[in-house]
């Protein structure tokens, strides 16, 4: 599932090829993914209407329209937008596309379907009825300090829980735990103060250097964990080895012997 650099590039897609463009015509090819719309309410509420702007938070996208109605974006596994003039490119698993009056063409395209599109009538009591934490590109060191406070639980559940903080994914999650040299099971009431702002200052770092780089992968840095994490390698410096195992409810890898548990 796209994470919050993902969702970012996105965010950016939407911007330059529909924000501020009237919409001509929407058409639907498959509405199993329009969540509380049929394919006709579709059309009417979107036709004539002109996007705005866009709001994102963790890894849900929402497009404001001139009504100040939103349609929130949510790609699923193999969800994405791609932008086109000739009929000729239009992708190949595109469940709707917007006609706008300059004669592009936004499609929505989803080989497996697991995206899903809603609409939102009011924005602050959906995301309040999503239970959705702060995005972690947007939380203040402060707030994620006192998130931190008290609790108890594993590293990397406290990363991948959305109510708690928003974006961060399971890929995400063990790359921060990576460079922070932390076992991602390592119990939250275990941190000092120094490993958590060194949690926080790598999250920032991280997810600001993927969303930079429009979360192509082959861009990122070579040291990143992600780029070499292979089962039974040895680790950086040839300390430890890498391992596989279920935390959090997630396949992990991570460093035995580089990576501490606290």
């Amino acid at each position: 599932m796209p994470e919050l650099p993902e969702v970012a590039t996105y965010q950016k897609v939407f911007e330059r090829h529909a924000v501020g463009k009237p919409i001509r015509e929407v058409v639907v090819n498959d509405a199993k993914i329009l969540r509380n719309l049929t394919a006709e309410q579709f059309v009417e509420q979107l036709t004539g209407r002109t996007f705005i702007g866009t709001y994102r938070r963790g890894k849900f996208l929402f497009g404001e329209l001139d009504n100040h109605a939103y349609l929130q974006l949510h790609f699923g596994m193999t969800g994405d937008l791609v932008p086109y003039q000739d009929p000729a490119d239009a992708p190949r698993f595109e469940r709707f596309r917007l006609h706008f009056t300059d004669g592009s063409v936004l499609g929505f395209d989803d080989s497996r379907k697991f995206s899903h599109i809603v609409w939102v009538d009011d924005l602050p009591a959906y995301l309040l009825s999503r239970k959705l934490g702060p995005d972690a590109l947007e939380i203040s060191e402060d707030t994620f300090l006192q998130l931190l406070a008290g609790r108890k639980g594993q590293l990397k559940a406290l990363l991948l829980d959305q109510h708690a903080l928003a974006g961060v994914g399971n890929l995400y999650a063990d790359e921060i735990c990576f460079q922070a040299r932390l076992h991602p099971a390592s119990r939250l009431d275990g941190l000092s103060d120094e490993h958590k702002r060194l949690i926080f200052q790598l999250m920032q770092e991280i997810l600001s250097s993927a969303v930079e780089r429009l979360a192509y992968y082959r861009e990122y840095p070579e040291n990143w964990f992600w780029q070499w994490r292979q089962l039974g390698r040895p680790g950086p410096e040839g300390i430890g080895v890498v391992q596989r195992a279920t935390i959090a409810g997630r396949t992990t890898y991570f460093v035995e012997g580089w990576q501490v548990l606290v």
